[in-house]
Protein backbone atom coordinates (compact mmCIF):
# COMPACT_ATOMS: atom_id res chain seq x y z
CA UNK A 1 0.00 0.00 0.00
CA UNK A 2 2.90 2.32 0.83
CA UNK A 3 4.60 1.72 -2.87
CA UNK A 4 1.54 3.09 -4.28
CA UNK A 5 0.63 5.66 -2.28
CA UNK A 6 4.66 7.25 -2.95
CA UNK A 7 3.99 7.01 -6.42
CA UNK A 8 0.42 8.51 -6.26
CA UNK A 9 2.51 11.08 -4.12
CA UNK A 10 4.98 11.57 -6.91
CA UNK A 11 2.18 11.75 -9.30
CA UNK A 12 0.43 14.80 -7.30
CA UNK A 13 3.08 16.80 -6.57
CA UNK A 14 4.37 17.45 -10.36
CA UNK A 15 0.75 17.67 -11.19
CA UNK A 16 0.21 20.48 -8.66
CA UNK A 17 3.66 21.97 -9.63
CA UNK A 18 2.07 21.75 -13.47
CA UNK A 19 -1.49 23.44 -12.87
CA UNK A 20 0.62 25.79 -10.32
CA UNK A 21 2.52 27.30 -13.14
CA UNK A 22 0.11 26.96 -15.57
CA UNK A 23 -2.70 28.75 -13.79
CA UNK A 24 0.25 31.18 -13.31
CA UNK A 25 1.37 31.79 -16.65
CA UNK A 26 -1.10 31.06 -18.81
CA UNK A 27 -4.06 32.01 -17.23
CA UNK A 28 -2.44 34.76 -15.74
CA UNK A 29 -4.06 34.10 -12.16
CA UNK A 30 -0.81 34.47 -9.80
CA UNK A 31 -2.67 33.73 -6.93
CA UNK A 32 -4.48 30.44 -7.91
CA UNK A 33 -0.61 29.41 -9.20
CA UNK A 34 0.25 30.07 -5.87
CA UNK A 35 -2.13 27.92 -4.01
CA UNK A 36 -1.69 25.03 -6.50
CA UNK A 37 2.49 25.55 -5.54
CA UNK A 38 1.69 25.18 -1.74
CA UNK A 39 -0.29 22.25 -2.45
CA UNK A 40 2.65 20.43 -3.66
CA UNK A 41 4.24 20.05 -0.32
CA UNK A 42 1.36 18.82 1.47
CA UNK A 43 1.47 15.41 -0.84
CA UNK A 44 4.27 14.96 1.58
CA UNK A 45 2.50 15.56 4.94
CA UNK A 46 -0.13 12.75 3.82
CA UNK A 47 2.46 10.13 2.64
CA UNK A 48 3.67 10.88 6.47
CA UNK A 49 0.69 10.39 8.14
CA UNK A 50 -0.25 7.46 6.21
CA UNK A 51 3.59 5.65 6.79
CA UNK A 52 3.12 6.84 10.26
CA UNK A 53 -0.23 5.09 11.48
CA UNK A 54 0.79 1.95 9.26
CA UNK A 55 3.46 1.47 11.54
CA UNK A 56 1.45 2.55 14.54
CA UNK A 57 -1.25 0.41 13.63
CA UNK A 58 0.99 -2.99 14.18
CA UNK A 59 2.67 -2.85 10.32
CA UNK A 60 5.97 -4.59 9.75
CA UNK A 61 8.76 -2.22 8.49
CA UNK A 62 9.25 -2.94 4.88
CA UNK A 63 11.25 -1.41 2.13
CA UNK A 64 8.34 0.93 1.39
CA UNK A 65 8.24 2.61 4.51
CA UNK A 66 12.38 3.34 4.54
CA UNK A 67 11.15 4.80 0.66
CA UNK A 68 8.86 6.45 1.84
CA UNK A 69 11.27 8.30 4.62
CA UNK A 70 13.83 8.91 2.02
CA UNK A 71 11.15 10.03 -0.20
CA UNK A 72 10.01 12.78 1.75
CA UNK A 73 13.61 13.59 2.97
CA UNK A 74 14.71 14.32 -0.61
CA UNK A 75 10.75 16.12 -1.56
CA UNK A 76 11.79 18.39 1.27
CA UNK A 77 15.45 19.51 0.75
CA UNK A 78 15.37 19.22 -3.14
CA UNK A 79 11.60 20.34 -3.60
CA UNK A 80 12.26 24.39 -3.73
CA UNK A 81 15.00 23.61 -6.26
CA UNK A 82 13.18 21.30 -8.53
CA UNK A 83 9.87 24.04 -8.12
CA UNK A 84 12.49 26.92 -9.10
CA UNK A 85 14.04 25.35 -12.12
CA UNK A 86 10.34 24.38 -13.59
CA UNK A 87 9.54 27.89 -13.33
CA UNK A 88 12.07 28.85 -15.14
CA UNK A 89 11.54 26.55 -17.80
CA UNK A 90 7.87 27.58 -17.76
CA UNK A 91 8.48 31.16 -17.83
CA UNK A 92 10.79 31.25 -20.81
CA UNK A 93 8.55 28.69 -23.09
CA UNK A 94 5.35 29.90 -22.10
CA UNK A 95 5.49 33.56 -20.77
CA UNK A 96 8.38 35.33 -22.39
CA UNK A 97 10.78 34.80 -19.83
CA UNK A 98 14.52 34.60 -19.95
CA UNK A 99 16.34 31.95 -21.05
CA UNK A 100 17.26 30.03 -17.36
CA UNK A 101 20.70 29.89 -16.86
CA UNK A 102 22.47 26.39 -17.09
CA UNK A 103 24.38 25.10 -14.36
CA UNK A 104 28.27 25.37 -14.40
CA UNK A 105 29.75 23.12 -16.30
CA UNK A 106 34.07 23.53 -14.98
CA UNK A 107 36.07 24.48 -12.43
CA UNK A 108 35.31 26.48 -9.23
CA UNK A 109 31.54 27.40 -10.61
CA UNK A 110 31.51 23.87 -10.69
CA UNK A 111 32.77 22.49 -7.73
CA UNK A 112 30.87 25.21 -5.93
CA UNK A 113 27.43 23.81 -7.44
CA UNK A 114 28.30 20.10 -6.65
CA UNK A 115 29.11 21.03 -2.51
CA UNK A 116 25.64 23.17 -2.99
CA UNK A 117 23.94 19.69 -4.31
CA UNK A 118 25.82 17.75 -1.66
CA UNK A 119 24.37 20.39 1.20
CA UNK A 120 20.75 19.39 -0.24
CA UNK A 121 22.09 15.90 -0.01
CA UNK A 122 23.24 16.05 3.35
CA UNK A 123 19.75 17.59 4.52
CA UNK A 124 17.75 14.64 2.46
CA UNK A 125 19.80 12.29 4.76
CA UNK A 126 19.06 14.14 7.74
CA UNK A 127 15.71 14.41 7.21
CA UNK A 128 14.98 10.87 6.17
CA UNK A 129 17.30 8.89 8.74
CA UNK A 130 15.44 11.36 11.41
CA UNK A 131 11.91 10.26 10.46
CA UNK A 132 13.43 6.36 10.10
CA UNK A 133 15.18 6.58 13.65
CA UNK A 134 11.63 8.30 14.58
CA UNK A 135 9.75 5.47 13.10
CA UNK A 136 12.37 2.98 14.81
CA UNK A 137 12.20 4.59 18.33
CA UNK A 138 7.83 4.61 18.56
CA UNK A 139 7.48 1.26 17.12
CA UNK A 140 9.53 0.01 19.48
CA UNK A 141 10.23 -3.43 18.04
CA UNK A 142 13.61 -4.38 16.85
CA UNK A 143 12.16 -7.41 15.21
CA UNK A 144 9.66 -4.86 13.16
CA UNK A 145 12.05 -2.22 12.63
CA UNK A 146 15.05 -4.31 10.80
CA UNK A 147 14.58 -2.66 7.38
CA UNK A 148 14.90 0.83 8.41
CA UNK A 149 17.64 0.38 10.28
CA UNK A 150 19.18 -1.17 6.65
CA UNK A 151 17.83 2.34 5.27
CA UNK A 152 19.78 4.42 7.37
CA UNK A 153 22.69 2.36 6.47
CA UNK A 154 22.22 2.55 2.66
CA UNK A 155 21.41 6.35 2.96
CA UNK A 156 24.72 7.38 4.85
CA UNK A 157 26.82 4.85 1.58
CA UNK A 158 24.88 7.73 -0.84
CA UNK A 159 25.28 10.09 1.46
CA UNK A 160 29.58 9.56 1.45
CA UNK A 161 29.33 8.70 -2.09
CA UNK A 162 27.52 12.47 -3.08
CA UNK A 163 30.56 13.67 -0.87
CA UNK A 164 33.50 11.89 -2.83
CA UNK A 165 31.96 13.28 -6.27
CA UNK A 166 31.60 16.68 -4.94
CA UNK A 167 35.18 16.24 -3.20
CA UNK A 168 36.76 15.39 -7.20
CA UNK A 169 35.31 18.33 -8.24
CA UNK A 170 37.00 20.32 -6.17
CA UNK A 171 40.46 18.19 -6.28
CA UNK A 172 40.30 17.90 -9.72
CA UNK A 173 38.32 20.65 -11.41
CA UNK A 174 36.96 19.39 -15.43
CA UNK A 175 38.27 22.07 -17.15
CA UNK A 176 36.81 23.55 -20.56
CA UNK A 177 38.18 22.01 -24.14
CA UNK A 178 40.40 23.95 -26.28
CA UNK A 179 39.22 24.47 -29.79
CA UNK A 180 41.19 24.90 -32.61
CA UNK A 181 40.48 27.94 -34.69
CA UNK A 182 40.77 28.65 -37.94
Amino acid sequence: MIIHLIVACEIMFWVFIAAGLAARYLLRKPTLGAALLICAPLVDVVLLVATALDLRGGGQANFSHGLAAAYIGVSVAFGHSLVAWADAQFSYRFAGGPRPVAPPKYGTPRALREWREFGKAALAWAISCGLLTVAIFLVDDAGRTEALEGWISNLTLVLGIWAVVALSYTLFPKREKLTARG
